[in-house]
């Protein structure tokens, strides 16, 4: 089956001003669906061809022969999961069962948002931060370029993409200034419940 390009859940002038519509339409029009195109031409007439995603990059993972694959269909994967995580009005203190076990399993909110902003500002070159439940934990993970926690047995509940192409139109080089932004005015509760759930 094709890899398409899902449309974003919200018009791109819609996270404005904490993420400009210029920023998403190069974001979204042009690298994600960079990746989608990709992955299309590198699994065309393979035994990947009839999988979904998922199942592409858990197959490909960690097999140095399929890298190429493995770096445009997790970045599609992770493309797709970091718009979900974003919404007009959104950031703030998280309400639901997520509210609670980020009580729970971090002690707090702030000790949550302080874990989770240091480990975008602090991964070296392009990648991700990640929440996560490992086991029935929630935890704050960061990968590398296309890396996925989903190859590590994790199941993603949040993520924010720290590419530079993910905020350098809005923020230049203030990589903690847009993870505040993104933490503050942006996370969408709703469907990060829906992934805890």
């Amino acid at each position: 089956m094709a890899i398409t390009l899902p449309d974003l859940p919200y018009a791109k002038n819609a996270l404005e001003p904490y993420l400009s519509a210029r920023t998403l339409e190069f974001h979204h029009d042009k690298h994600h669906k960079a990746y989608v195109d990709n992955t299309n031409k590198l699994i065309e007439g393979t035994d990947l061809a009839n999988l979904d995603l998922e199942e592409i990059i858990k197959k490909v993972a960690g097999d140095a022969s399929k890298a190429g694959i493995f770096n445009n269909a997790a970045q599609v994967w992770n493309h797709t999961f970091y718009w979900k995580c974003m919404k007009p009005n959104g950031g703030g203190t998280p309400t639901g069962a997520i509210a609670q076990k980020i009580n729970a399993d971090f002690g707090s909110y702030e000790k949550f948002v302080e874990e989770f902003k240091t480990a975008g500002a602090t991964q070296f070159g392009s990648g991700w931060a990640w929440l996560v439940l490992n086991g029935d934990r929630l935890q704050v993970t960061k990968t590398p370029n296309a890396e996925n926690p989903l190859v590590q047995g994790m199941k993603p509940v949040l993520v924010v993409d720290v590419w530079e192409h993910a905020y350098y139109l809005d923020y230049q080089n203030r990589r903690p200034d847009y993870l505040i932004t993104f933490v503050d005015k942006l996370i969408n509760w709703d469907f990060v419940n829906s992934c805890f759930g």
